[in-house]
């Protein structure tokens, strides 16, 4: 099995917008070598998925999730998912409705506030970024260094909360947005989620 770095992962995935599994596959199918990987991606029809953003997805499904501490108790969590795809023949696939499933999974587990980056307020953002630049003065980490360190933290927050930049918890080596891009290679549509809600038992 040839040996694949990293660098070379990225860098056909942005020249085909094939999925993450998809590219890594490819690359170790044929020894490492870029051009016959490409053609192969564009051969089975998985290169151009980032094309694909700019398709308009309004088919889909909302998936509910009510999760159960033990068999003979009530759900104590809800979670509402509303995933798109661009047509009701996508929506109908079980590859899909099982993909709806494990968002919702995930939703339950790690809680995330917000959907994408975009969505967290900047006065929130603002917010964070003083108390890990009073944390890092406090540590007495140099002032030039400042800068860096908070937007490091920054970016750890937005991994934290945001359920695109989130680890799958099926998969510490993907995100939910590279899990959609995955997903979307595989079914050749568009797959976005919309929104989602979690509730739990107790909290406002």
């Amino acid at each position: 099995m040839a040996d694949v770095s990293v660098a070379d992962i990225k860098k056909l995935r942005e020249l085909t917008g094939a999925g993450m599994s998809d590219v890594k596959k490819a690359l170790v199918d044929h020894g490492g070598d870029m051009d016959k990987a490409t053609a192969y991606l564009r051969e089975k029809g998985l290169a151009g998925v980032a094309k694909r953003g700019v398709r308009t997805a309004e088919n889909g499904l909302v998936h509910a999730y009510l999760h159960r501490t033990a068999r003979d108790l009530p759900p104590t969590v809800g979670v509402l998912v509303e995933v798109n795809c661009e047509t009701d023949f996508v929506a109908k696939n079980e590859a899909f409705q099982e993909l709806a499933r494990e968002l919702a999974l995930h939703i339950a587990s790690t809680d995330p506030l917000y959907l994408t980056k975009e969505d967290v307020p900047n006065e929130v953002i603002e917010a964070e970024r003083r108390i890990y630049e009073a944390a890092a003065r406090e540590d007495g980490k140099p002032e030039a260094a400042l800068g860096r360190i908070v937007e490091g933290r920054i970016q750890g927050y937005y991994k934290a909360v945001c359920l695109l930049e989130q680890v799958w918890v099926k998969d510490g080596k993907l995100t939910i947005s590279a899990l959609l891009d995955d997903a979307a290679a595989r079914l050749g549509e568009k797959i976005a989620v919309r929104r989602f809600a979690r509730y739990k038992v107790g909290q406002g």
